[in-house]
């Protein structure tokens, strides 16, 4: 019978060996990333910024830099506490 418990796997706060590689690798990109980003959503000022030409661009990459440097927003998810008990006793009726 299962304890509900689990045993086995990495230590909490152990490094990832299989990710570590690729994200240090990527993380080296990261300053000229954020820059270009920056030059799509129209942000810098230089003669050779080339803006994207589609608002929508411009938009999504102000979202990644303000994601990067602030956090993602948090998104709340609406539940009805009626639908949760009506499920919680159906499942309960097929035991």
């Amino acid at each position: 019978m299962a304890t509900g418990r689990k045993t086995g796997g990495r230590k909490p706060g152990s490094v990832n060996k299989a990710t570590a590689e690729i994200k240090g690798l990527a993380q080296q990109y990261g300053p000229a990333a954020i820059e270009k980003l920056a030059e799509m959503a129209g942000l810098l000022q230089h003669k050779d910024a080339k803006p994207a030409e589609s608002e929508q661009a411009r938009v999504t990459a102000v979202k990644e830099l303000l994601d990067r440097g602030y956090g993602k927003a948090t998104q709340f998810l609406e539940h009805s506490a009626d639908e949760g008990l009506e499920l919680i006793l159906d499942r309960i009726g097929r035991l």
